[in-house]
């Protein structure tokens, strides 16, 4: 059992006290407030004369003031985890930890989406016309759809998909349809599996700061997954699922390179590929799989079988689906072609790369805009610590720049799918799998409980004031 730690709170920084800081961070944070402002602004006055965003609210949803039965769950949820989440996430052994949190945030974000009641919160948000139900029928005979996928993806050929099937490889809806097949049927049964998978993500990224960076900084950064303003989407959304299958794969390999697990360097390549087949623009996540080799080369070094390893895991799910009939690059560049004959060939790029960003901090909340800001300052004033020292040695300031450089590749990989252009509005949906890993910059927050509520109030608003569907 993990002793406990002492205190949760961070060793003040080098440079500048804490009430400078702090007002930094609030700085930083009143410039996101005024990003969301401006991309609501500007993108009602662009909708309003020239209807090219077509989204009824810019950048996200649709007003729509409600309250529903998660109501009272949700503010209880939020109420008892600002309160007691960062002090239980110092204290409590980490196998008690790891646990609570999952559970917790299944609780977080099963009580926003019941805000909007079980159909039109869960059972129903997989089944409208652009979902993943909606083809079930259509993989009878799983090897010829595969087979023909390729076929339905322009928006003019016979049969076309709907949008979001077209718009991800097939592993995606076939995860669905093996959900069917196995009798869990329908979409209480697809909104409860994206749910309660999908809140794995937090566990996994827990899991991967304690492996390269230190235990103090995962436990500080638990709270901050848990009360998520991100579980607004996550419940119910396929892209829930994907992030954590991606958290997953990210995780296992932080724990190859930092214990030399030969299962895990494998089993991390294999989701690495499952990954890739789920969707397209996760095939970023090499980045942050790049950071995490990084960190951990010298274990790499000394045994290079688990480079090998990684690499015939990656391989695994390509092969199959190749195998099957699937041409991974002819799809996607059909997608392309299929993104530009739809709402992608109408909706500007010079608005949705910069509001997709305020979408990311409807997705991560104003404390992760504040946490980015440490990030970048550890980063400076680490002045490569995170990559020069062994891996053995591990106090305090190596473990903040590691994980800094664990947050800054996340940040790589968002910045690079905005300005592809692919990206434009449900943003904080798509983004959901790389937002998990900003959430933890969190962890150099001082006062944690301030911003744990910052983020528990944004995330009631959003969910009250707007209608989250796609």
């Amino acid at each position: 059992m993990t002793r406990p730690l002492r205190s949760a709170e961070p060793r003040a920084p080098r440079s500048g006290g804490p009430s400078r800081d702090l007002r930094l961070d609030l700085y930083t944070a009143g410039a996101a407030a005024l990003l969301v402002t401006a991309a609501v602004l500007i993108g009602r006055h662009i909708q309003d004369t020239r209807h090219t965003l077509l989204v009824d609210w810019p950048p996200a949803g649709s007003w729509g003031p409600h309250v529903g039965p998660g109501t009272p769950a949700a503010v209880l949820v939020a109420t008892v985890t600002v309160a007691y989440g960062p002090a239980l996430a110092a204290r409590l052994p980490w196998r008690t930890l790891l646990p609570l949190a999952w559970g917790t945030s299944i609780a977080w974000i099963f009580s926003l989406a019941l805000i909007d009641g079980w159909h039109r919160g869960i059972a129903g948000r997989l089944t409208t016309r652009n979902e993943y139900l909606q083809v079930i029928d259509r993989f009878h005979d799983i090897p010829a759809t595969l087979r023909d996928f390729t076929h339905h993806i322009l928006l003019h050929s016979p049969d076309n998909w709907p949008a979001h099937i077209a718009g991800h490889p097939p592993a995606a809806p076939l995860t669905f349809v093996l959900l069917d097949r196995i009798g869990l049927r329908g979409g209480g049964w697809a909104g409860v599996w994206c749910i309660t998978v999908g809140a794995t993500a937090c566990v996994a990224v827990l899991v991967a700061i304690r492996a390269l960076a230190d235990e103090r900084l995962a436990r500080r950064a638990a709270p901050f997954l848990v009360l998520a303003p991100a579980a607004v989407w996550m419940g119910t959304s396929a892209d829930a699922y994907f992030a954590a299958v991606a958290a997953w794969a990210v995780a296992l390999l932080a724990l190859a390179v930092t214990r030399g697990s030969l299962w895990a360097a494998g089993a991390s390549g294999l989701l690495f590929g499952l990954t890739c087949y789920l969707s397209y623009g996760l095939t970023l996540f090499a980045l942050i799989g790049v950071a995490v080799l990084l960190l951990g080369r010298h274990r790499v070094r000394e045994r290079p079988v688990l480079l090998v390893l990684l690499l015939a895991g990656a391989a695994v799910v390509p092969m199959a689906f190749t195998l099957a009939g699937f041409d991974w690059w002819e799809a996607y560049h059909l997608l392309v072609t299929r993104y530009y004959q739809g709402a992608g060939g109408i909706r500007p790029y010079g608005y949705w790369v910069w509001a997709n960003l305020a979408c990311t901090v409807f997705i991560t909340g104003l404390a992760t805009a504040a946490g980015l800001r440490r990030t970048g300052a550890v980063l400076v004033r680490g002045r490569g610590d995170a990559l020069t020292r062994p891996d053995g040695a591990r106090d305090r300031a190596p473990a903040d720049a590691r994980l800094a450089l664990l947050v800054a590749a996340a940040l790589l990989a968002l910045l690079v799918a905005d300005l592809s252009g692919m990206s434009k509005a449900e943003t904080e949906r798509i983004w959901l799998p790389f937002a998990m890993w900003l959430l933890p910059a969190g962890a150099f927050l001082t006062r944690p409980r301030a911003w744990l509520t910052a983020q528990a109030v944004l995330a009631l608003l959003l969910n009250h004031l707007l209608m989250t569907g796609w």
